[in-house]
């Protein structure tokens, strides 16, 4: 299955929504759930109903956000800066994240959308506003990766978390932090600027091989291509004392002052502060997708539903899915997978299998075809 797819003492930071790597375990078909747990005094952790069909998620500071099927945001918990208010029209969103007291939005179309505290400007996207394929949200400035592989940066630069180190590009990732920023590049090395009073930007030896890039409060974390999760910078609550066995991991996500890791059978590892029971994950833990964390609190995704024949994962069986299911046949996931953007939502490989045999070939055509002009349920 594909899974693609940053004023209170909790608002010390944020992390955003981590993609797992290519070959992660498939898990278990399910309603597109989150699980939250944690700090819970603004109700950052009370998700509201429905809630099912969500495929993306993100923890600002003492909030929430989920993005769902059909491209909308929802958003719950501390709103006094409006950071839960999404704008109209809320739809065609295709990625979230959330910063200190601000979210962000990236649309279909490759435009951002940012609202929430703008004190500092980082509600203010740079012109021009496209081609930005990933967004990502730090305590209080904002970054977008541009299809170029360049990475863009603003809002509060009081430590040069907005001035991205030259040469600005061959960028793949890019992840927000307390006041400082990430980058991964392609070649599997992380670059990090900004504050680095903790050591939070010195990337250890050796800098190659990592797939994926995550920041906390003070701290920094990189996934590595053999499943082991990396952690550099403040270790006050030992959040950068990854808990063996330091292995089989294929996303990662920072909190303020925890960390989180899924693990390829879709269970969840938590480490760091837990006063607040943000690493005691809830049972069962288990056929978690993806995972975020906020502040003092956390958030796992499961599965969404399964939808046989919507190969593109847009909520519709229609001409569009065909170039997609042509680019699955015999079961060829990273050929299906190139056809997304970077930071597009959770979508199961299984749409392609729409006869339900457990092959994708041309027997599944003649049933995709039937299924032309439906949605899914």
């Amino acid at each position: 299955m594909r899974w693609i797819t940053g004023a209170t003492a909790c608002c010390l930071l944020f992390a955003l929504l981590m993609p797992p790597a290519a070959g992660a375990d498939s898990p278990q078909r399910g309603d597109g759930s989150i699980v939250a747990w944690g700090y819970n005094y603004f109700g950052q952790c009370n998700v509201p109903a429905p809630n099912t069909d969500f495929v993306a998620v993100a923890g600002g500071g003492c909030y929430s956000l989920g993005l769902k099927t059909d491209g909308s945001i929802v958003a719950w918990g501390d709103n006094s800066g409006g950071a839960c208010d999404v704008p109209a029209p809320n739809t065609d969103f295709v990625a979230v994240a959330a910063g200190g007291w601000h979210s962000l939005g990236l649309k279909a179309d490759g435009s951002i959308v940012a609202w929430g505290d703008n004190y500092f400007g980082q509600c203010n996207v740079p012109a021009p506003n496209t081609d930005f394929v990933a967004v990502a949200g730090g305590w209080c400035h904002s970054l977008g990766l541009k299809a170029d592989g360049s990475i863009v940066a603003w809002g509060h630069n009081g430590y040069v978390e907005c001035n991205v180190p030259a040469p600005n590009t061959d960028f793949v990732a890019v992840a927000g932090s307390g006041p400082h920023s990430l980058g991964l590049k392609a070649d599997g090395s992380i670059v990090a600027w900004g504050r680095n009073y903790y050591g939070e930007c010195d990337v250890p030896a050796p800098n190659t091989d990592f797939v994926a890039v995550a920041g906390g409060g003070a701290h920094s974390l990189g996934l590595k291509a053999d499943g082991s999760i990396v952690a550099w910078g403040s270790n006050w609550y030992g959040e950068c004392d990854v808990p063996a066995p330091n292995t089989n991991f294929v996303a990662v996500a920072g909190g303020g002052r925890h960390n989180l890791g899924l693990k390829a059978d879709g269970s969840i590892v938590a480490w760091g502060y837990s006063v607040l029971g943000q690493c005691d994950v809830p049972a069962p833990n288990t056929d978690f997708v993806a995972v975020a964390g906020g502040g003092d609190h956390s958030l796992g995704l499961k599965p969404p539903a399964v939808c046989p024949g919507d190969s593109n994962c847009d909520g519709e069986i229609s001409w569009r899915d065909i170039d997609f299911f042509t680019a699955a046949m015999n079961d060829n996931v990273a050929a299906w997978e190139a056809m997304f953007l970077p930071g597009t939502p959770s979508c199961p490989f299984e749409n392609n299998d729409v006869n339900a045999d457990g092959t994708v070939d041309w027997r599944d055509l003649d049933p995709l075809v039937a299924l032309m002009n439906t949605t899914c349920p």
